[in-house]
């Protein structure tokens, strides 16, 4: 069963090429969605794909590429919504 997730990473997790990291690994286990820098310094991840492969990109996110410093990602998760056909950058 699909499922959207929005999550929201805090840290050092702008200008370290985080969001080229998640476009490739979500792009990797089947997902959708987007991907942008926050005013406020954060980056906000929204993915629409099956539950493992959203729970195994949650992993990615705690992780981070490695000149990242993640000091917290807070989650929502909501019914599928079938708008993305690709996983994209903004």
């Amino acid at each position: 069963m699909r499922e959207a997730l929005q999550a929201v990473v805090e840290g050092t997790v702008q200008g370290v090429g985080f969001r080229w990291f998640v476009v490739r690994h979500a792009r990797a286990l089947g997902l959708v969605g987007t991907v942008a820098n926050l005013p406020d310094g954060t980056v906000q991840v929204v993915a629409v794909g099956e539950r493992g492969d959203l729970e195994s990109l949650v992993e990615l996110l705690r992780e981070g590429p490695s000149a990242s410093r993640v000091r917290d990602v807070k989650l929502q998760w909501a019914p599928a919504a079938d708008f993305y056909t690709d996983f994209s950058v903004f």
